[in-house]
């Protein structure tokens, strides 16, 4: 292919992202939704247990769209933390969506305002990323309906499961309430097979967890701020004992 030809078919790749409006980013998304659905109507049946109501449980995740988030968060509300840890918590746990925005920052329209970059910045999940970053340009309206349709799903799920949640057999809310663990350890599990940094990291994270539950001499140490301990510790010796050399993997 010589220079002219490459530079045509660049030229037809933005040109075919250029089409690619917020019709095409809804139906990208709807895979998101239904995946987003059945694990947000377990945090709505979460939120009924711990005594919210439907109107406070959708708000919550109307304004926040992160799972480990909004579940730790429950946690903090039922133990009757501070508004401090609940920050500081929440900050932690959901930094990662930091680092992809800034990489997903690389390939947005730069004609984008800064009110619409704020809002991509806002729906900017796990999976919305990975499939807005498949694309070599991403453009405001694409990235719109990519959000809003798993962003439905989500807020969808929450009302469902806390409003419905009564109505249900104990037995199923019992085992909606454990499928959560299940979800995350379905996450970490894998992963911790294949990299050996992660499975010592997450191994680090047990014992601290395990440590200030059960240790008398950290009884003083409040449930959130546990959290907070566990996950700065734990990453500060995992980047600690297995340094990323740049442009280089570890085990």
């Amino acid at each position: 292919m010589n220079v002219k030809s490459k530079q045509s078919w660049g030229i037809f790749q933005v040109r075919s992202e250029n089409r690619l409006g917020w019709k095409q980013g809804a139906q990208d998304g709807l895979p998101i939704a239904f995946g987003y659905l059945s694990v947000s109507f377990t945090f709505g049946m979460a939120a009924a247990a711990a005594g919210l109501s439907v109107s406070e449980a959708v708000m919550i995740s109307a304004t926040n769209l992160t799972s480990a988030g909004q579940f730790a968060g429950l946690t903090l509300i039922q133990a009757q933390a501070s508004f401090m840890e609940m920050a500081l918590t929440t900050l932690i746990i959901n930094l990662r969506y930091a680092l992809m925005s800034l990489s997903l920052a690389q390939k947005l329209d730069p004609a984008l305002s800064r009110w619409q970059k704020a809002i991509l910045a806002f729906g900017n999940t796990d999976e919305i990323f990975a499939v807005a970053a498949s694309h070599p340009v991403v453009y405001f309206r694409y990235m719109l309906g990519l959000i809003l349709t798993p962003m439905a799903g989500w807020v969808g799920g929450t009302f469902l499961g806390c409003a419905f949640s009564a109505l249900l057999p104990t037995a199923i809310r019992s085992a909606f309430a454990v499928a959560i663990y299940g979800m995350f350890i379905a996450i970490i599990a894998p992963v911790a097979r294949q990299l050996k940094s992660v499975a010592v990291v997450i191994g680090i994270a047990v014992i601290l967890s395990v440590t200030l539950r059960i240790c008398p001499w950290f009884s003083w140490i409040s449930e959130g701020f546990s959290i907070i301990l566990c996950t700065i510790i734990a990453a500060a010796l995992g980047a600690w004992l297995f340094p990323v050399q740049e442009g280089h993997s570890h085990d």
